[in-house]
């Protein structure tokens, strides 16, 4: 049963999300052939507060338009 976990910034939509894992399950039946429904994805958000990049958060890189 494969598993992909996925960290991002949180502030995608769920449609966005719900794509994410749809191409993700996609793309682990082509690679292995593994069963559409032994693949789970698990997809976690970070708060971009939280996220740093080179020392500085990723909410900071945002708002300067670095990200």
């Amino acid at each position: 049963m494969p598993l992909i976990q996925v960290t991002l910034a949180a502030g995608r939509s769920p449609e966005q999300l719900r794509a994410l894992g749809a191409a993700l399950t996609a793309a682990a039946q082509d690679a292995v052939g593994a069963s559409r429904e032994t693949i789970r994805v698990v997809i976690s958000e970070c708060d971009p507060e939280l996220w740093f990049a080179g020392g500085e958060s990723l909410a900071d890189l945002r708002s300067r338009g670095d990200r």
